[in-house]
């Protein structure tokens, strides 16, 4: 909240953490595919991954007028429940 007040802009948690998880999930494909991908390649999807996620946030975070914080729980909250709507989980 402080850091708010004066401007600064803070990461999410999830988004800073986020290439480190995305990268064990990317290791974990590969092993299943039993198929390895190159250092750019591996790099490239990281980035694509990474940058649409922060869109995702920036974008709810301006379309709730609120802060990256509360965006990125938006957003995960959002993908949890369609997720759960397109498995039939609930209607």
């Amino acid at each position: 909240m402080i850091l708010q007040d004066r401007g600064v802009l803070v990461v999410p948690d999830v988004l800073a953490n986020a290439g480190g998880v995305t990268a064990s999930y990317f290791e974990w494909v590969q092993d299943h595919q039993r198929y390895s991908w190159d250092d750019l390649e591996t790099q490239e999807r990281l980035r694509r991954h990474l940058r649409a996620a922060f869109g995702r946030v920036t974008d709810a975070a301006d379309r709730l007028a609120c802060d990256w914080r509360l965006a990125a729980l938006s957003v995960a909250i959002e993908r949890v429940s369609e997720a759960a709507r397109v498995r039939g989980i609930y209607p």
